[in-house]
């Protein structure tokens, strides 16, 4: 992959997406080539419609009937159609064969849906009649309906090919079902993705028949009207007359790569989005942990030029551009450089290749979206029925199961970020647990660390293979099958796993920068104090005139000034007042070296740590004060991390907080006039910076920063 590649991927996507978002009233054009990841997005996510052009529908008329015009009822079909393992070598009359089509669509309806359906057996099982579900029943056995959207959209366009050998009248009845959002409910188990997804494609060609054995979800989703009912209803209510299948038309629905497919493009585009995410949060934890800049020097990348790598550094060196917390021009201060922990410092080493696997996985799906992959396919030049095998889905299996590794390489990259900024041993300077409050009295990111290993264990499991665990089905005639289906399934959990674990640390990260803003306003404000007052204590001792800035003692006092700056810095784990009297301690003996050697200086020195000691815990609890009432980082931040910062501030409304926030949230009741609290718990700001990924929203602002670089 080349450098650049993935960024400029993610910008094109993200601005079709949302161009076809704004200009809702256009339809997307199915014609089974053009077809895009941004497509099956809007329409399976947000309900936007589709058409078949003139074009398409003529051409596949025109070859259908080129193969099928001549057939009529009663007259026998070569024996040497046989689809799949159906091995008769019988004649197979018209009539027959389409009894055989919707044979072969029924048959395939096996998959177990729990729930809302007609089914009562409460008469065989009285006695437990009455049993808490151990799981959701529609859930845990029902694909979710932006799904079964995608599939549909794409088997449609899968259809589009005029060697599929289908009537332009059940293209477009499928694309009707969509623009009515007629969608058939189909259990979430049971393809091994060996001929295609029989099984689940099944549920969609039944609908299309008005079969009341099979339900549908109808009706609007904005008064939450939507209501299971069976497939005639559906039909009914959408005004669409049932399909009866034709020639291999029962076939073209059953066989192919659309439910992997489709559902495969919902996961590449979750993928990127969070590849995305892992890089601005990269940038904000170099930030939030004060790096060096050397880490994304491009001399690293020019003598190892991955293009992952290379295009990794140069987003982040962007990124961070501006910030006042990085440690810049580090080639002066090697061991700046050298102490900065793998989770940031190798950061561009890490996420390259998963935006080279990224590219590839985008680039196989995309490819599958545009193609025929049912069988047999009819030969356009010669009406040859050709029997192959592009059913088998192992492209999207190798596609899918990229993106799942790449998911727990993300999260273990974020997970290790966000346990580095909670520790006091490794986040140079920031308070244990990111308290702001005295570290004796609270904990408030311990269960924030706890979340994301937790996380991060669970996306370790889900990172193994499923392609490893084939098994030989219908008789051993599907020897080799790709459990695409299962797999995009396992990455989609996966994905939701990472979005967790992001929306956690980035809630995290916004908190570090704030404590870090915070901590260089506190010093901002002792600093001129701190040195009055050690000046004053060098004139008690050595002049008795008022000290000036410009006698040698305001040297003394700035080199003490850098000496208690950074002595605070490694003292974070201690509360306010024994941080500071810690500090002071240890620069007394170096500030005796400057006096005389007598008792008056000793005495004066005690009584300047009393009084330094006394400035910084007053200076502190002001800052502090003013600082929670109105929390402000982004004057510190670089590019990324700023717009980051204030969509989750400003947009989502997630404070800066403390222990009195939640004091005030446990006994906020919601009724009282001004009330400010808006989140009640820790969770619920994870939440909704969760929710606003999940939307989109949260991906908008990641995208922005990436149209900048």
């Amino acid at each position: 992959m080349a450098a650049g590649e993935f960024s400029r991927l993610l910008v094109s996507h993200w601005r079709e997406l949302h161009e076809k978002l704004r200009s809702q009233d256009e339809e997307i054009i199915i014609d089974g080539r053009s077809l895009s990841v941004a497509s099956v997005v809007v329409c399976s996510r947000y309900g936007q419609s589709v058409a078949i052009s003139e074009e398409t529908a003529e051409t596949i008329r025109r070859h259908t009937e080129m193969k099928y015009g001549e057939l009529r009822e009663g007259e026998t079909m070569s024996g040497s159609w046989r689809p799949l393992s159906y091995d008769s070598a019988a004649p197979i009359k018209v009539t027959a064969v389409e009894h055989f089509q919707r044979a072969m669509v029924r048959d395939s309806h096996y998959g177990i849906l729990s729930g809302d359906t007609d089914l009562d057996i409460t008469h065989a099982t009285r006695a437990f009649s009455s049993a808490i579900p151990l799981l959701d029943p529609m859930e845990s056995t029902t694909m979710p309906e932006s799904w079964v959207r995608a599939q549909m959209l794409v088997r449609a366009n899968m259809l589009a090919y005029p060697s599929v050998g289908i009537r332009p009248s059940l293209l477009k009845k499928l694309a009707q079902l969509l623009n009515m959002d007629v969608v058939p409910r189909v259990p979430l188990r049971g393809s091994i993705s060996g001929v295609g997804d029989m099984a689940t494609h099944s549920y969609v060609g039944s609908v299309l028949a008005g079969k009341p054995s099979v339900q549908a979800w109808i009706g609007d989703r904005i008064q939450g009207g939507r209501r299971l009912v069976p497939a005639d209803e559906a039909l009914s209510y959408a005004e669409i007359e049932p399909t009866e299948m034709r020639a291999k038309e029962g076939l073209a629905l059953l066989v192919g790569t659309s439910a992997s497919a489709g559902i495969g493009s919902l996961a590449v585009h979750e993928a990127m989005c969070l590849a995305a995410t892992a890089q601005v949060a990269t940038a904000m934890a170099a930030e939030a942990l004060c790096v060096a800049d050397m880490c994304f020097h491009p001399m690293l990348s020019e003598v190892r030029p991955h293009g992952g790598q290379t295009e990794c550094a140069t987003n982040l060196r962007s990124f961070i551009e501006g910030s006042k917390l990085i440690v810049w021009e580090s080639a002066k201060d090697e061991f700046m450089a050298r102490s900065d922990r793998y989770a940031v410092r190798t950061s561009p080493q890490w996420l390259g290749p998963c935006l080279e696997d990224l590219g590839l996985a985008h680039s196989q799906i995309l490819i599958e979206l545009n193609s025929a992959t049912d069988t047999p396919l009819i030969d356009p030049s010669s009406g040859q029925m050709i029997h192959g095998g592009n059913f088998m889905a192992k492209s999207l299996t190798s596609a899918t199961e990229k993106i799942r590794q790449v998911c727990q390489s993300i999260g273990q990259i974020l997970f290790a970020q966000c346990t580095e900024i909670i520790n006091p041993t490794t986040n140079k300077g920031l308070p244990p647990y990111l308290v702001v409050d005295e570290p004796s009295q609270s904990g408030l990111f311990k269960s924030t660390d706890t979340l994301v290993a937790a996380l991060q264990s669970e996306l370790g499991f889900l990172g193994n293979p499923v392609g490893t665990h084939v098994q030989f089905a219908e008789m051993g005639f599907q020897a080799i099958n790709s459990l695409s289906l299962i797999s995009t399934r396992y990455t989609l959990t996966a994905l939701d796993v990472l979005t967790q674990l992001a929306a956690a640390h980035i809630v995290a990260l916004c908190q570090a920068l704030d404590l870090r803003a915070l901590h260089l306003q506190f010093l901002y404000a002792l600093a001129p104090k701190f040195k009055f007052l050690t000046r004053r204590c060098l004139s008690e001792c050595t002049n008795p005139t008022t000290p000036s800035i410009d006698e040698p003692g305001a040297e003394i006092a700035y080199d003490l000034w850098l000496s208690l700056s950074d002595r605070i810095h490694t003292t974070m784990h201690l509360d306010s007042r024994a941080r500071f009297a810690s500090a002071l301690d240890y620069l007394q003996t170096s500030f005796l070296r400057y006096l005389p050697a007598n008792s008056r200086s000793l005495e004066a020195v005690q009584q300047w740590n009393a009084d330094c000691v006394h400035e910084a815990c007053a200076t502190y609890s002001t800052v502090r004060t003013r600082y929670l009432a109105k929390p402000d980082a982004t004057p510190i931040l670089g590019k990324a991390s700023a717009r980051c910062y204030a969509f989750v501030r400003k947009k989502l409304e997630i404070p800066f907080v403390g222990n009195d926030y939640f004091i005030q949230a446990e006994r906020d009741d919601g009724t009282r006039l001004g009330s400010r609290v808006k989140y009640k718990t820790m969770g619920s700001m994870n939440s909704a910076v969760y929710e606003s990924m999940r939307n989109g929203s949260f991906y908008g602002v990641i995208v922005e920063c990436f149209e900048e670089v």
